[in-house]
């Protein structure tokens, strides 16, 4: 069912009963006013004979006695007046005395044949007066004045559905607009939905299918890179293995010992460029990596130092004390963005030279900073601003160019930043900056 007609049948089927029984009391109510004011018609018709016969002459009187006067009929209305005696003093019917004789005073229903009548009997000066109205007649005067007060709200009914009919028409327009404008679009555009001229209601709707169709871009956009990626990157390592497997066919001995050998690290390299290609598309595709373990500063440090495989004691120079936190990023994440930083600084820094290895807290906001410092010759401003693209290469050693653009993806997605500087002749420094709490047992302490 379309919102349009739900809507329709909803404050339709709601306006109908609020009509509905908006007329039922009206008529209810308009029926008791019509019955009370024959009523009272009906007994202002009996005082008023009553006072008529009294003001009568004697002589009037004397031939009452004799016979019965005749009283001029009312239309609709049937009168009889009877004397102290019971006897028939003024009548203005003879066939019906057993409708208007006396009875108990006061307003009652009596039936004679198949005609029902409204009686009202009333006394003064010991005179009885009976009056009497036929009921056909009320009910016929009563269905002309519920006829007239019921057109009107027919009528009014009508026009509020068609007026209702209109507006809701009218109102959900900009929906059949927006539909029939998404059914045109291309397939492939992801560009967002105007919201020029639609209604504020609507407005929230478009906005979270724009936004929803800028995730699908950036999830299009970040496969294409991939995709891309891979495929320059991945091409020349396996050009150099083939090369070196059909080299190694061909020839014997050492030289073909040294073709598997260079073949096995292309192998390595392919690897390693395969795994930080994954890493940093799961980084940039939102994946969950929360494995509910916390990631304290002194345990990313070990596992990340105990993953670069060289001797901690030769190459590392790392502080006495940990800062006492733990980061606001998964264990895993952390423990591959430092690791990728002391590898780059083991790589590319002079190897008779140690790294130097630190973390603190920072004064300005709740973070902690990981800072990595070589004894190298230092770089230039133009080359820092490199540091955190992708595939780029400080040097001709091996590498896919992709560890620092892996550290920058994970600090902005966890709310961090990577920063780099250097001096002539003191080498580069790495800070790799975490958002971060105090540990429990460091806020137990203070």
């Amino acid at each position: 069912m379309s919102l349009r007609l739900r809507l329709l049948l909803t404050l339709g089927l709601t306006l109908s009963l609020l009509w509905g029984s908006a007329a039922a009391w009206l008529m209810q109510d308009l029926e008791n006013k019509v019955v009370e004011t024959l009523d009272q018609r009906l007994a202002q018709s009996a005082r008023m004979v009553a006072g008529l016969m009294l003001q009568l002459p004697p002589e009037v009187w004397l031939q009452a006695d004799q016979r019965a006067l005749s009283i001029p009929p009312i239309e609709g209305l049937a009168c009889q007046v009877h004397s102290p005696r019971g006897e028939i003093m003024a009548r203005t019917h003879t066939d019906m005395e057993q409708v208007l004789m006396p009875g108990e005073r006061g307003h009652a229903y009596r039936k004679e044949g198949d005609m029902t009548w409204r009686v009202f009997t009333y006394e003064r000066g010991g005179l009885i007066i009976t009056t009497a109205d036929r009921m056909d007649e009320r009910d016929m005067l009563l269905g002309d004045v519920i006829r007239v007060a019921v057109l009107p709200f027919i009528v009014a009914l009508v026009g509020s559905l068609g007026v209702l009919w209109w507006v809701l028409w009218r109102g959900l327009a900009p929906l059949t607009r927006l539909r029939e404008s998404l059914s045109r679009r291309h397939p492939d555009a992801l560009a967002p939905v105007a919201t020029y001229g639609v209604p504020a209601e609507i407005r929230p709707l478009i906005n979270t299918l724009n936004g929803l169709l800028s995730r699908v871009q950036q999830t299009i956009v970040r496969e294409q890179r991939f995709t891309n990626d891979a495929a320059h990157e991945l091409r020349t390592p396996l050009t150099a293995i083939k090369t070196h497997l059909q080299v190694a066919k061909r020839v014997e001995g050492q030289a073909a010992i040294a073709s598997l050998k260079q073949a096995e690290e292309g192998v390595v390299r392919l690897s390693r460029t395969l795994d930080q290609l994954l890493t940093l598309a799961r980084v940039e595709g939102h994946l969950r990596f929360d494995d509910g373990e916390v990631s304290d500063v002194a345990d990313i440090a070990t596992c990340a130092i105990a993953d670069t495989n060289v001797d901690a004691s030769q190459r590392f120079l790392l502080p006495v004390r940990w800062p006492e936190a733990v980061l606001c990023m998964p264990r895993e994440l952390a423990i591959t963005a430092l690791r990728n930083v002391l590898d780059n600084a083991l790589h590319h820094g002079p190897e008779d030279q140690p790294v130097t290895l630190s973390a603190y807290w920072l004064e300005t906001e709740p973070s902690v900073a990981f800072c990595v410092q070589d004894q190298g010759p230092g770089v230039s401003p133009e080359v820092l601003e490199q540091f955190s693209q992708r595939f780029w290469r400080a040097s001709k050693q091996q590498g896919s160019g992709l560890g620092l653009a892996i550290v920058a993806a994970i600090a902005e997605r966890f709310g961090g930043r990577v920063a780099f500087s250097s001096h002539a002749g003191e080498g580069l420094t790495v800070e790799f900056i975490v958002p971060a709490t105090a540990s429990a047992q460091h806020q137990e302490v203070g």
